[in-house]
């Protein structure tokens, strides 16, 4: 039996999935927001807007894609599949409109050189407007996978080519799209 006065937290906080003061600030900013989840086999993120009927997710996107756009190694949730992952999420935002956004780690840790900032950075090279700080993110030499192997720099050259080379055809396709229109 409850005892009087006593308020029952909400299910999301009590099993520690969600930081209701953390949300209401995010939420409070006005613009979209970039959510990086980590799993123990991917990375997960997405660009979602709030509406009070529940958000809206505009843009999301895996770390398993990746596949598609050339990467072979085993691993789709080390540091250079992360910033590849935010690189492609990036490309993803600005092709559908949109130009900033606010990242949201969830209950990760804020640990300097950690995953979700290389796909903050991957998101931030794509072109997305994200206010950080540079001290959290990894190293140049961590995102293009030298504390791997060469194998897998090559790969993430290959990888981040693809996938300039895509959004470059895109664009240009939606050119021609609107300049076709206007006759």
């Amino acid at each position: 039996m409850a005892r009087a006065g006593y308020v029952m937290k909400f299910r999301r906080r009590r099993e520690g999935k969600t930081d209701y003061r953390k949300r209401l600030a995010l939420v409070k900013s006005g613009k979209p927001i970039l959510t990086v989840r980590r799993t123990n086999t991917q990375i997960i993120t997405h660009i979602r807007e709030f509406n009070p009927a529940g958000d809206i997710t505009r843009v999301m996107i895996t770390s398993k894609k990746l596949a598609e756009y050339g990467w072979e190694h085993s691993s789709f949730k080390n540091t250079p599949a992360a910033y590849l992952t935010g690189y492609l999420i990036g490309k993803m935002a600005l092709q559908q409109g949109i130009k900033e956004a606010i990242l949201d780690i969830g209950r990760h840790a804020a640990t300097k050189g950690a995953r979700v900032f290389a796909v903050l950075k991957g998101a931030v090279d794509a072109g997305l407007e994200i206010p950080h700080s540079d001290d959290k993110v990894p190293d140049e030499s961590r995102i293009r996978g030298e504390h791997i192997s060469d194998d897998v720099v090559e790969m993430f050259k290959k990888v981040k080519e693809n996938i300039d080379k895509m959004f470059s055809e895109a664009g240009s396709a939606q050119k021609k799209k609107k300049s076709s229109k206007k006759e």
